[in-house]
C-alpha cells in the first residue's frame, strides 16, 4: 500500500490545475539500487499549475524510497515571495519547484544551497543548466524548458525563407492580411521581440563562459542603434502594431489572415485543438546572427535550512532528474524535457520543433533584470509608433535609464 501524501491547498482555487499522468515508469532499477540508504520525510512547495503530478510523482517517490511526503499546493502569485520569507523562520519547505529566473533573488536572500550535480549535468541541455548557474555554482536541477519560436500556418505557406525581411516579403505571394503577427500591446512586449533584437547583436546582457550573465548590459551600441532603426522601419511597414495584443494576434492566426505568428506552446496547443496544419520553426535573423529567444526553464531548488539535505538531494536529482520522470513531467505540463535523454524519446512533434528551436539563451535571473523592463517595452512601442525623432538616440536613453536603475 502506498504511503499516504498530506495535500495542503492555500484558499486560491485550483483553475489552473495540470491533469495527473497516468503512465509512466518507474525511474531505472540501477538508479534505484545506487541511491543512498534514505530515512526521514520531506516537504514539497509546488503551485497549482503542477500540483496533480507531483503529487503523484511523490506518491511514487515515497513507495521506492520509503520517505514520508507532503506536498503543499501554493499560490502561483505567492510562492515565491513565500518562500523567501518563510524560509530564514525555519517554517519553509525541504523543496521548491519553480522558475529558473527566481534564482538571483533566492540566492542573494540566502534562501537555496548549491546542487552539486556532477556527471549528471552532462544528462541535461547545457542552456536548462546555464539557467540555474549563479556565481559559478548551480542552483536547480531542471525538468523542463520553454520558449517562443515561428509557428507557420502550413496551409497558407509550405517553406519559410531564411531571413526575417524575406519572410515579410513573401507576403507578397501570400496575399494575407499581415506577413506575420508578434504580440505587443499598450507597453510593448521586449519579450517576444527578443529573437529580432539578438540577431542584430544586442542581448540584453552579456553572458558569461558557463552561459550565466553578468550585469553589464549589452543591449546598445552599435548594434542595438541597428535594432533601434529596424523597429521603426517595422513599424512604417505594418509589421508590427502596438494594438495587436496576445489574444488578437492568436485570433488573427487561428483566422487564417497570417500564416506566421511568434509565439509559444501555450498558444500552440490552441492551434493543434483547433486542427490547424502547423509548424514551429526558428525565428529567422534579422540583423544575421542567429536569433535567440529567451529561454524558461522549470526545475527544483533546495532550501538553504532543509533538515534532511540527503533525501532533497535525492529527490530532486536523481528522481526528478531521471529522463522516466521528466518524461512524465512533460506529457504533464506540455514542455519539453530539459533530460537530453527524455527529450530525444518524446514523441509530440510540435514539442521536439520547439525544444529544437530553443537556443542558448537563458532568461537572465540575475537581479539586474529587474531594472530592465519598465523601459524596455515602452521605447520599443515608441520606435515602432514612430514617435522617436532619432531611435538610436531613443535607444541609448533608454538603456541609460535602465544603467542609471541598476546602479541607484
Amino acid at each position: 500500500m502506498r504511503r499516504s501524501i498530506l495535500t495542503a491547498a492555500t484558499a486560491v482555487a485550483a483553475t489552473l490545475a495540470l491533469a495527473a499522468c497516468s503512465g509512466g515508469e518507474e525511474p531505472a532499477a540501477e538508479e534505484s539500487a545506487a541511491a543512498p540508504e534514505l530515512e526521514g520525510s520531506l516537504t514539497v512547495w509546488v503551485d497549482e499549475t503542477r500540483i496533480d503530478i507531483f503529487t503523484e510523482l511523490a506518491e511514487d517517490y515515497s513507495d521506492e524510497r520509503g520517505i514520508e511526503m507532503e506536498v503543499v499546493q501554493k499560490a502561483s502569485g505567492d510562492i515565491r515571495e513565500e518562500f523567501v520569507q518563510q524560509v530564514p523562520t525555519g517554517k519553509g519547505p525541504d523543496v521548491v519547484v519553480g522558475a529558473h529566473d527566481w534564482t538571483g533573488e533566492f540566492v542573494t536572500n540566502g534562501v537555496v544551497q548549491p546542487i552539486e550535480l556532477g556527471d549528471k549535468a552532462a544528462s541535461f541541455s547545457d542552456v536548462s543548466v546555464a539557467a540555474y548557474t549563479y556565481d559559478g555554482a548551480v542552483y536547480g536541477v531542471p525538468y523542463a524548458v520553454e520558449n517562443i519560436a515561428l509557428v507557420r500556418n502550413d496551409d497558407l505557406v509550405s517553406d519559410t525563407p531564411a531571413t526575417f525581411d524575406e519572410l515579410v516579403a513573401q507576403n507578397d505571394d501570400t496575399g494575407a492580411d499581415y506577413p506575420v503577427v508578434i504580440q505587443q500591446g499598450d507597453e510593448g512586449d521586449a519579450y517576444h521581440l527578443y529573437p529580432l533584437q539578438t540577431s542584430f547583436g544586442a542581448p540584453v546582457f552579456a553572458q558569461n563562459a558557463d552561459g550565466s550573465y553578468s550585469p553589464e548590459l549589452a543591449l546598445g551600441g552599435d548594434a542595438g542603434d541597428a535594432f533601434a532603426e529596424y523597429l521603426g522601419e517595422l513599424g512604417d511597414q505594418g509589421v508590427l502594431d502596438p494594438a495587436i495584443d496576445g489574444e488578437k494576434a492568436k485570433q488573427l492566426f487561428l483566422d487564417g489572415k497570417t500564416p506566421y505568428m511568434v509565439t509559444g506552446p501555450w498558444y500552440a496547443a490552441e492551434f493543434t485543438a483547433a486542427d490547424m496544419n502547423i509548424s514551429v520553426l526558428p525565428v529567422p535573423s534579422a540583423g544575421g546572427e542567429p536569433a535567440e529567444p529567451f529561454v524558461g526553464v522549470q526545475g527544483a531548488f533546495i532550501s538553504s535550512k532543509t533538515e534532511n539535505a540527503l533525501v532533497a538531494n535525492d529527490f530532486v536529482t536523481n528522481y526528478l532528474g531521471s529522463a522516466d520522470v521528466q518524461l512524465r513531467l512533460a506529457e504533464a505540463g506540455g514542455r519539453a524535457p530539459a533530460s537530453t535523454e527524455a527529450a530525444g524519446q518524446v514523441d509530440d512533434v510540435i514539442m521536439q520543433q520547439f525544444s529544437e528551436a530553443a537556443g542558448t539563451s537563458p532568461m537572465p535571473s540575475i537581479p539586474e533584470m529587474g531594472s530592465v523592463w519598465q523601459y524596455w517595452g515602452v521605447t520599443e512601442v515608441e520606435l515602432i509608433q514612430g514617435k522617436a525623432k532619432d531611435p538610436a538616440t531613443s535607444w541609448n536613453t533608454m538603456v541609460e535609464n535602465i544603467q542609471g536603475a541598476i546602479d541607484g
